[in-house]
């Protein structure tokens, strides 16, 4: 699963494919984690627009009011889950990053990871909403990846966002199928684990 990623900038980032900016500003988050409000691309008549969401998906039909929200769908089961086989018909959104964060397991260790693509560009996460939340969507890893989580988000090239968001695509076949970029990846600081840690030390690689 995703549970923790870093945007920075999102405003400047996003000017060349979002038409406009609601009450989103050009800020600098190191520890995005569930259930905060953070910058997310929608699909509009009059274009794409960048607004803030939260993360985590209470589904409409629970009726429990301690249900957990949902912060992952994944890709393989999406179309049979009731959660979310009609959010990803016709509510899919983009969620833009710098990179994410992921734990290895090691022993009685979980040793923090930050990966960023190998390019340096902006990574865009497939994701989906309802309301005003939304939620990723993973995969299972790639063979580099795998070695410290055996799932990842599924990240869209640039070029394939509005494709991903035209909703006349069959999502689940366009996202299986689309070319996925190049990840990279180190060791990080502990203090990532911490939700309330928020500076740019945290994606500083760690000396071993």
């Amino acid at each position: 699963m995703c549970g923790r990623y870093a945007i920075t900038n999102p405003v400047s980032k996003t000017r060349s494919i979002v038409k406009t900016a609601i009450k989103v500003e050009d800020i600098e988050n190191y520890n995005a984690h569930p259930y905060q409000k953070l910058p997310v691309i929608k699909k509009y008549i009059n274009g794409n627009t960048l607004e803030n969401l939260k993360w985590g998906i209470v589904p409409s039909w629970s009726k429990n009011k301690d249900f957990k929200p949902l912060i992952n769908a994944r890709l393989e089961t999406i179309n049979e889950k009731v959660s979310f086989k009609k959010l990803i018909k016709i509510s899919r959104c983009v969620v833009l990053a710098d990179g994410f964060y992921e734990w290895k397991r090691q022993e009685k260790n979980k040793i923090p990871y930050y990966f960023f693509r190998k390019d340096m560009k902006n990574i865009y996460f497939a994701g989906i909403y309802e309301n005003n939340e939304f939620c990723l969507i993973t995969e299972q890893a790639s063979k580099n990846i795998n070695e410290i989580h055996h799932r990842q988000p599924v990240i869209l090239n640039e070029n394939d966002v509005n494709k991903y968001l035209n909703i006349e695509l069959e999502g689940s076949i366009f996202l299986k199928e689309c070319k996925k970029p190049d990840l990279d990846f180190y060791e990080i600081s502990k203090e990532v684990n911490k939700p309330t840690n928020n500076n740019i030390s945290l994606i500083q690689r760690v000396s071993n």
